[in-house]
């Protein structure tokens, strides 16, 4: 499953992004966020993404992160990179899943 977001993963848009993919995790399908069309990501979105990442890994489903260049320098930037599988293209995220 592939969910793309669009406008900013922050604050105030933390708590729907949370509830949403806690719905789709009882899917147990292994899924990919797509932030390339995000264009601000804080510490809140951080979090919640964080939060995702150790929700999958206990339900043992495949996650990967998706970002645009911006997106991708705030997940280096506190070093989450690797935690939360991040790719610099869909395609990679899906071949990344595969495997």
């Amino acid at each position: 499953m592939v969910f793309t977001f669009k406008g900013q993963l922050d604050a105030f848009s933390e708590k729907q992004f949370k509830t949403f993919v806690i719905n789709n995790l009882k899917n147990d399908l292994p899924f990919i966020v797509d932030l390339t069309k995000i264009d601000f990501l804080d510490s809140s979105g951080l979090g919640a993404l964080v939060q995702t990442a150790k929700e999958c890994k206990k339900s043992k489903l495949g996650f990967s992160v998706v970002g645009n260049s911006r997106v991708a320098q705030t997940i280096k930037l506190v070093r989450l990179g690797d935690f939360l599988n991040l790719k610099s293209s869909l395609e990679d995220a899906l071949n990344y899943l595969k495997n």
